[in-house]
C-alpha cells in the first residue's frame, strides 16, 4: 500500500524559509518520479516542482524558481523541498506525490493526472 506522508510545514515571515519532507513507502521509491504541488485557498492545485528518479532532473513552476529546491534521498525514500525566500503568496497546503509512469524522467510532468499517489498535505503560512 502507497503511503505519503508530507511534513515541516508551519508559519514563517516573509523572506523566511523552510524545508518540507515526505516520506514514502510501499512501493519502489527510486522508480518514481515525485513532485510537490500546493494548493492556496480559493484557488485550484498547482505544480510546483518535479524530480527524476534519480535526481539528476528537475522543473520548477516559474512562480518558485530560483527560491525552492527540490531535492530527494532514495536511501532513506524521502522527498525534500526547500524554500527560501519565502512570500505571502505561497501560502498554501503542500502535497508531495508520485508519477509512476516508465517514461517520467524523459518527460518531467507536473500534470496532476500523471501522479496517482498522494499525500495528505502540510500546511504553509507566510505572514508577518
Amino acid at each position: 500500500q502507497v503511503s505519503l506522508v508530507e511534513s515541516g510545514g508551519g508559519s514563517v515571515q516573509p523572506g523566511g524559509s523552510l524545508r518540507l519532507s515526505c516520506a514514502a513507502s510501499g512501493y519502489t521509491y527510486s522508480r518514481v518520479c515525485m513532485g510537490w504541488f500546493r494548493q492556496a485557498p480559493g484557488k485550484e492545485r498547482e505544480g510546483v516542482a518535479v524530480i527524476s528518479t534519480g535526481g539528476s532532473w528537475v522543473s520548477y513552476a516559474d512562480s518558485v524558481e530560483g527560491r525552492f529546491t527540490i531535492s530527494r534521498d532514495n536511501t532513506k525514500n524521502t522527498l525534500y523541498l526547500q524554500m527560501n525566500s519565502l512570500k505571502p503568496e505561497d501560502t498554501a497546503m503542500y502535497f508531495c506525490a508520485a508519477d509512476n509512469r516508465p517514461t517520467c524522467t524523459r518527460s518531467l510532468s507536473l500534470r496532476e493526472p500523471d501522479f496517482p499517489y498522494w499525500g495528505q498535505g502540510t500546511q504553509v503560512t507566510v505572514s508577518s
